[in-house]
């Protein structure tokens, strides 16, 4: 099969969740587990850093990945869901698996698949292990898809497991409450190795102190050893970079990081101690020049988009791939900082979660183009409006993204804001990402 007929068969022949949603979830292990077994057990040939979260794994799993590289270490990195391409799901050293190694991979192992039928995470995660393996690599940062005790990167015997936050999304997966889904991100952590918090929770800290002390496990929460302070933010700065006083361990630094959002402050607590963690483990290359470099450059060293980033400046275009209440809480936050004469909103969801809530924390003032990104998952643009009107915020709808984008673009003046989000999906057809 060519690399277009080798990615149909993926897309169309494996359920996805990306594109579907609930149909493509699998509650267990067992495929993953069957996978791996048929190709030589890959996962237990390199070593890892498990990653898992509500919000903030993928800025966190790109900023260990950029360290790494800073330090000289064959890095690799796994994530999802992609933006633009599939192969940017896999990584070493920020370059996107060669098409090749995927078409490969699925005609050396089709008539496996055929018989198998994994979801088509499930057959990404082998994929990823497989080549990480292939090429030797000295770490690989994985994130967790969905959840952890029984999410399919979860067969992995990592160094260091790392979670970040929980907050309320996938719920009707993972638990109605935050102790539940606490309680599913949970089990990543494994016996004997240490695990990293990088936020701390009043509603959370005790589900992580019951797994931990089952475990065995060294439990760290990160924000109560590094306080981390922004004192330049990244729109004050012609680098884009924000500027952050840094405080634990006897060390009082600052730092550039080379994403924007105020909600990174609550992943770099996070970071700073797994770097330090797998320093003390014996990766004596992880120095403080590496962790500058790593974090003023991750966007760069890994390929990493769509957290706040800054598209353009007169009018200031602004992208930001939050979409949980507690994503979108922070990046509405974070736009009353900005001085604008006018907020436009580009927004589009998807239609398996319960939207209510993040509308009523949109802005009223705003003008709003509800769109609607092209994947069967997404929520009618007609459908979002009537929503967001019975919540009093007005706007036209545009169903195309890019569409909805130019519109803003046209009629907005240079002093205006243009917001485009509320969903990953929405921020992937972005032209000019």
């Amino acid at each position: 099969m060519t690399y277009q007929e080798t990615l149909d068969y993926l897309f169309n022949a494996l359920p996805m969740f990306q594109r579907v949603g609930a149909p493509a979830y699998k509650a267990d292990l067992t495929n993953t587990v069957a996978l791996c077994a048929h190709l030589g057990n890959p996962q237990n040939l390199f070593k890892s850093i498990h990653v898992a979260g509500t919000n903030g794994k993928g800025s966190t799993s790109h900023s260990l990945a950029a360290v790494f590289q800073a330090a000289g270490y064959k890095t690799a990195l796994y994530t999802s869901p992609h933006l633009k391409s599939f192969t940017e799901r896999i990584r070493i050293n920020g370059k996107e698996i060669n098409k090749d190694d995927v078409v490969q991979f699925v005609a050396t192992n089709k008539n496996f698949l055929d018989q198998l039928q994994p979801s088509f995470f499930e057959m990404t995660v082998g994929l990823a292990f497989w080549y990480f393996a292939k090429e030797a690599v000295d770490i690989a940062i994985i994130e967790v898809g969905m959840g952890g005790r029984l999410d399919s990167t979860n067969v992995i015997s990592p160094e260091l497991c790392l979670i970040t936050n929980i907050g309320m999304d996938h719920t009707q997966f993972l638990g109605d409450t935050l102790p539940l889904i606490a309680g599913e991100k949970a089990g990543i952590i494994k016996e004997g190795v240490p695990v990293i918090i990088s936020h701390s929770q009043n509603e959370t800290q005790s589900v992580f102190i019951q797994k931990a002390a089952a475990m065995q496990s060294e439990l760290i929460f990160a924000d109560q050893v590094w306080q981390v302070k922004k004192i330049q933010a990244e729109y004050q700065d012609s680098s884009r970079n924000t500027r952050f006083q840094v405080r634990g361990r006897d060390q009082d630094f600052e730092l550039e990081f080379g994403l924007g959002g105020d909600y990174q402050r609550f992943n770099l607590p996070g970071i700073l101690e797994s770097v330090e963690q797998m320093r003390n483990q014996g990766w004596s290359n992880l120095s403080r020049k590496a962790l500058h470099l790593g974090l003023a450059g991750v966007s760069e060293l890994t390929g990493l988009k769509g957290r706040w980033q800054i598209l353009q400046t007169r009018p200031l275009i602004i992208a930001d791939t939050g979409h949980n209440e507690a994503g979108i809480l922070e990046v509405v936050a974070q736009l009353k900082k900005y001085p604008y004469s006018r907020l436009w909103m580009v927004v589009g969801m998807v239609q398996d979660k319960d939207i209510s809530k993040v509308l009523d924390l949109l802005p009223s003032e705003a003008n709003y183009l509800f769109c609607q990104p092209k994947i069967p998952r997404a929520l009618a643009a007609e459908i979002l409006a009537t929503k967001a009107r019975e919540k009093g915020l007005q706007g036209q709808v545009i169903p195309k993204v890019s569409d909805a984008l130019e519109f803003a673009q046209k009629n907005a003046s240079t002093d205006d804001l243009i917001f485009i989000g509320g969903s990953t999906f929405v921020v992937a057809e972005i032209n000019d990402l």
